[in-house]
Parts: structure tokens; sequence; C-alpha cells
């Protein structure tokens, strides 16, 4: 199974968004899909404000754990990591329309009202397992072109 249809599969069960992301990846992650569960479980529907959307996080944990510090003082890999967290929420963007959920969404998912025009418009379940994909999709292109220039 490609970490796509992972992920889709994931999404389609009723995981998060940030979930379905992070636990398609987890291996990679040298995580337990337990432990990915956990970790992104608050990151949903863009931390359940409209912020950040919850597949954009989910891909920049994956990639955080790909690229991040893994110690105090690494100027190196802390550079790296912000170089990494732009460039994912730049083509996020670019592929998406946006990285904020209510953007994407076009409704407000903090109110009744924005959720209930959500679900009604099928958002949740026609529309946000392509931010998945997209999420997916970006991660794959950025660790193939990396693979090449060393972690």
């Amino acid at each position: 199974m490609t970490h796509k249809e992972k992920a889709l599969k994931l999404f389609n069960e009723k995981n998060l968004c940030s979930q379905a992301v992070l636990v398609a990846f987890a291996e990679e992650c040298g995580l337990t899909e337990e432990q990915a569960l956990k970790v992104s479980a608050c990151f949903g529907t863009g931390m359940r404000q409209g912020e950040v959307c919850g597949a954009c996080t989910g891909a920049l944990m994956v990639l955080g754990c790909l690229y991040g510090e893994h110690g105090t003082g690494d100027l190196e890999k802390c550079v790296r990591a912000n170089e990494v967290n732009d460039e994912m929420m730049r083509r996020f963007a670019e592929k998406s329309g946006s990285y904020i959920c209510n953007d994407l969404l076009g409704c407000d998912v903090r109110t009744e009202e924005g959720i209930k025009y959500a679900q009604e418009q099928k958002l949740f379940t026609d529309f946000c397992p392509k931010m998945v994909a997209n999420a997916v999709d970006i991660i794959e292109e950025m660790i193939e072109e990396r693979e090449g220039h060393g972690k």
C-alpha cells in the first residue's frame, strides 16, 4: 500500500487529516502507529480553529521527524528544518490554494454554522481527502528531491 493509499484509508476510517498523514509515514518517522495517532490527535481541522490545515500540519510533523533537529544547538539542522517548513507551506498553498483550513473550506469551522455548512457540502468527506492526498504528494516530492542531497 502506498503512503497516499494508507493516508486516504485512515482518513476514510474517521481519523483526522493530521493523523492520516503522520500515520502513513509513521515507520519512516520511527514511530508506532499508536504514537503517531496520539501525537497528531489535536491538529485536525486546523487545530479545531480553522488555522493551518491538519493535513499540512501532519506533513510538517513527518518532515520534522525526517529533517529536524536531533539535539540542542544543532544550528545546521535547525536551519534545514526551517527551510523544509517554509517549502512545505509554500507548496501546499500553491497546490491547494491556501494552507488555512477556513480558507480552504470556505467557512468558519469554529462555529456551529460553519461545521453545519461543511457537513452539508460534504467538505469533510469529499474535499478534505484531496488535502490529505496533496500533503502526501508534497512530502514524497520533497523526500525524493532531498535523497540525492543527503538528509
